[in-house]
């Protein structure tokens, strides 16, 4: 009788287990691929889907409050023409912000962070990306107290660096990670390893949130991580793309695709 690849190689097979467990996968806006982008349904697929924790955006509306939405306005995905810190909580609450993604979404709404927080389930995690800048902090601060979550659960991001900074300094028993991309010139693809590292050591924070297309090998990887930091990295869809950014030991990634990408990850029975 045959026996299984489980059989034959059960060091290697576990292995295998241990390594796609250490990598996180991160659900970008929820699963925006398949519902509409930073609403309760799209985070409710995204644990439906496996994801061991969800990306949100958040700016304040014109009260102060905040929201999960992405864009500064709400063209896009709630048509309706307005920014959002021009626009009261009630206002945003009315519009729809789920037809633009199909029928069976209509009537979802642009929720407050206090709604996502109140659904988050236990063992899971929230990265808050900050897409305004740091006057929305000791609101922030506010929603996040009253949230009972644990500091482990909520990770904050963004790619104002100065706010990051802050963001740290206003929430001192929480990571944060700061975004970044990287510029093209003649020498290649900068800033390096050094230079992204020394300059999340300055502001204090926690580690890095990088677009894929930096040149992110076991090295690089190797440098984050005896710098005593995390490294994390945005956007990946392709399963050839996370396969590579596992090998080289990155601590997650996020994804539009969290439950495709966690069957193409998962070793075959």
């Amino acid at each position: 009788m045959i026996r299984s690849v489980r059989q034959l190689f059960p060091i290697v097979f576990l292995a295998s287990i241990a390594t796609l467990s250490a990598m996180e996968i991160i659900a970008h806006r929820g699963a925006s691929a398949d519902a509409p982008e930073n609403t309760l349904a799209a985070f409710q697929l995204a644990w439906e889907q496996e994801s061991d924790a969800i990306e949100l955006d958040i700016h304040a509306s014109k009260d102060g409050r905040i929201v999960t939405i992405h864009d500064p306005t709400t063209k896009r995905t709630a048509s309706a023409k307005g920014k959002v810190v021009e626009t009261p909580l009630t206002t945003l609450q009315k519009l729809d912000a789920g037809s633009w993604k199909g029928a069976k979404w209509k009537g979802e709404k642009i929720p407050t962070l206090e709604e996502v927080l109140a659904t988050l389930p236990a063992g899971k995690r929230v990265f808050i990306e900050i897409k305004c800048g740091p006057e929305v902090l000791q609101e922030l601060a506010r929603v996040i107290t009253a949230s009972r979550c644990k500091p482990e659960q909520l990770d904050i991001i963004g790619f104002g660096y100065e706010t990051m900074k802050q963001a740290k300094v206003a929430l001192p028993k929480h990571k944060v990670f700061w975004i970044t991309t990287p510029a093209k010139n003649s020498k290649g693809m900068k800033p390096g390893v050094e230079e992204l590292i020394e300059k999340a050591r300055a502001a204090g924070l926690d580690g890095l949130d990088l677009d894929y297309r930096f040149a992110i090998d076991k090295e690089f990887v190797s440098a984050v991580h005896k710098a005593n930091m995390k490294l994390y990295v945005w956007t990946v869809d392709s399963p050839e793309v996370a396969r590579r950014l596992r090998d080289a030991g990155v601590d997650g990634i996020t994804t539009n695709r969290p439950g495709f990408l966690r069957a193409e990850l998962s070793p075959a029975p």
